[in-house]
């Protein structure tokens, strides 16, 4: 139970750089500290290292000659089914410092005397390494009465209780999670240079165990009884494995973890396995238990504490991450107990209803134009992005739940209100992930209007990721659905959105017969901030036909009814394109005006992409002009703005340009 000699460092220990640099300045002797004794309390997730870390530090530590009075080692057990208490310690320690036999006093009174007054006696530093306790209560009694001593202390839960320097381990980062695999190859045989031959069956390797140390062990340990076949062929058998915790040998320390919370503590992890995303913010938490926010936060802080859940801060909400195969095993748990699965899909069902609640909200807010009410729940635009940011990765999971019948009508509504978001974003791929799961659902479940709707914001992202001829048919089908149901509304936002990928692929003409009929529908439904923008896009066409003029009249129409109808960042759109037609007219000193007030808008509205085009247009008309300095300027700005819309290829182009004028 206690030794005066440390066990060895195991085999294969790799990375840890940044965490023995804190865990350094703790142990050192010689370092000032205010408190009465200095403690550093290392905790984690089972298996994740805290050992290892431990022992690596206090092994360094000796050879430096830090603790020559020595060192003692006690395993409390912390979490087996018969723990070590800190009576039955006290006596492993007195006999590691010697004292047994008729030397150890009969009563733990005097046992705990003893042990006290030998290491106030005891000039030397000495090292306490405490390894694996479970509570406060088994290390408080053994702590050193004076400061000239260390105690490290290992453990799966924060001991708060402590007056300790507390230092959280997490799992291994990519490089050291390799690195580990590859040692443990070679330490059994140094010919075994399979991780230098498969790299990619590594790293999928390494990502299946997560990064975590002793999954990693495992496998490394598998790899080595399979020494005549491949990394990836362990990689495939792992990802048919129906459950990875056993499979990578972590089942056993999660089943002990999950059998010893509370009974809301268990629930609330096995809730947040079946979560859209492996991160969650506390209030999407809240939403899956159906408890308050505050109630909800505190239990997140207990599983937090015995390193279940992660807390992510950032931004008003902290945010909640769960290990990938902490979320495996609870999976598992809910998959066999169909109790517990029919709680989950109720979960489900819940968040799916709170995001579509929000979601609407933030979309309100995107759409919002003055006169209009204030949409609810966010103060205003900046913060309905924010949480819409914050939110993407489970937001885009939830709506595939709609390929499930009991969630797919929510998923379907939830899909309509992201549209707006992940075009704003850019994000395309995402939004195809999301389109093609609503238009599905609401095909098998014959609502023809959501099928309709999910078409046409299809038809966007596919245009925008240059799959313009799938764009035409996206937005073909939902022109017909629409006029088939008698939507005429709908039928006209399908028709513009045809129109510009009908121009993208050349068919100009029936691109402005296309924007003209969208136009006349939106007229006809009064939708004026609708009819401003099928103005703007039919003024795009008719530039392509070289019908300056009438475009130069198109933009205008369309920039005016903007202004009309409050549109700002609409009439700053309108602005950028009035100003490369009037560029084509020769009259530069307009195009000039009308890209510095598309900038105002864009700008204030944060639409880099815009913003990047915009100054493009104006840096391309300042080198026409024989303004090379001005020129490069604006390329240079426009590099930065694409760069900041996530559009590389642009930012790249932009920065060509500007370097080309140096």
């Amino acid at each position: 139970m206690a030794t005066a000699a440390l066990p060895a460092v195991p085999a294969g220990f790799t990375g840890r750089d940044e965490d023995l640099a804190r865990l350094f300045p703790v142990l050192d002797p010689a370092a000032e500290s205010d408190l009465p004794v200095v403690i550093c309390a290392v905790s984690g997730l089972g298996g994740i290292g805290k050992t290892s870390l431990a022992l690596c530090a206090a092994h360094r530590a000796v050879r430096d000659g830090w603790f020559p009075g020595g060192t003692l080692f006690v395993d409390f057990r912390g979490y087996d089914e018969d723990p070590v208490t800190a009576d039955q310690a006290v006596v492993a320690l007195l006999d590691g410092m010697g004292v047994r036999g008729a030397d150890l006093p009969q009563t733990t009174a005097g046992q705990y005397g003893l042990y006290r007054r030998l290491l106030a006696e005891e000039s030397r530093s000495m090292l306490l390494l405490l390894d694996n306790a479970s509570d406060p209560g088994q290390v408080m009694p053994l702590v050193p009465g004076t400061d000239h001593h260390r105690v490290l202390v290992t453990s799966r839960d924060r001991l708060t209780e402590l007056d300790a320097q507390l230092i959280d381990l997490d799992v291994l980062n990519a490089e050291d999670a390799t690195d580990l695999i590859s040692r443990s190859l070679r330490l059994s045989d140094r010919s075994d240079d399979r991780a230098t031959r498969e790299p990619e069956a590594v790293s999928e390797l390494v990502t299946l165990c997560g990064h975590h140390p002793l999954a990693l062990r495992v496998t490394a340990g598998m790899l080595r009884k399979r020494r005549h076949r491949s990394v990836a062929s362990l990689v495939n058998d792992l990802r048919g494995a129906e459950d990875w915790t056993a499979a990578v040998g972590l089942r056993p320390i999660f089943e002990a973890a999950y059998q010893q919370l509370p009974p809301e503590q268990a629930r609330l992890l096995r809730l947040l396995a079946l979560a859209p995303a492996a991160e969650v913010g506390s209030e999407t938490a809240a939403a899956m238990t159906d408890l308050g926010v505050d109630q909800t936060f505190d239990l997140l802080e207990e599983l937090a504490a015995a390193h279940l859940v992660t807390p992510v801060p950032g931004g008003a909400d902290v945010r909640w991450r769960l290990h990938d195969l902490v979320r495996a095993f609870g999976v598992g748990v809910v998959k066999v107990d169909a109790e517990l699965w029919g709680e989950g899909a109720t979960a489900r069902e819940r968040v799916l209803e709170f995001y579509h609640r929000w979601a609407k909200a933030a979309d309100s807010w995107l759409r919002w134009l003055p006169g209009m009410p204030a949409p609810e729940r966010f103060p205003d635009r900046a913060a309905a992005l924010a949480w819409l940011d914050s939110e993407r990765a489970g937001l885009v999971a939830a709506v595939q739940w709609a390929r499930e019948e009991r969630y797919a009508d929510t998923a379907i509504r939830l899909s309509q209100r992201l549209a707006e978001y992940l075009d704003w974003r850019r994000s395309f791929d995402d939004k195809i992930t999301v389109c093609g799961a609503a238009r599905e659902a609401a095909h098998r479940a014959g609502n023809q209007v959501g099928e309709a709707i999910a078409w046409n914001s299809l038809g966007i992202a596919l245009q925008e990721t240059s799959r313009a001829e799938e764009a035409i048919d996206a937005h073909t089908r939902a022109r017909d659905l629409h006029q088939m149901i008698g939507d005429h509304h709908r039928e006209a936002a399908a028709l513009s959105n045809l129109g510009n990928a009908l121009r993208e692929t050349g068919r100009v003409e029936e691109a402005i017969d296309a924007h003209t009929r969208a136009r006349d529908l939106f007229q006809a439904v009064g939708d004026r901030p609708s009819e401003a923008t099928a103005w703007d896009n039919l003024g795009l066409a008719l530039r392509e036909t070289g019908r300056t003029g009438e475009a130069i009249n198109a933009h205008t129409r369309a920039r005016d009814l903007h202004q009309a109808v409050g549109d700002r960042h609409g009439e700053a759109r309108a602005w950028n394109n009035l100003g490369g037609v009037l560029w084509e007219a020769g009259r530069v000193d307009e195009a000039v005006e009308a890209c510095e007030k598309a900038l105002e808008g864009l700008r204030e509205f944060e639409d880099w992409y815009g913003t990047g085009r915009t100054l493009y247009n104006l840096a391309f008309a300042h080198q026409h002009a024989a303004h090379p300095a001005e020129a490069r300027t604006c390329y240079l700005q426009s590099a930065d703005a694409y760069t900041r819309a996530n559009a590389p290829t642009e930012a790249a182009d932009a920065q060509s340009r500007a370097d080309s004028l140096t």
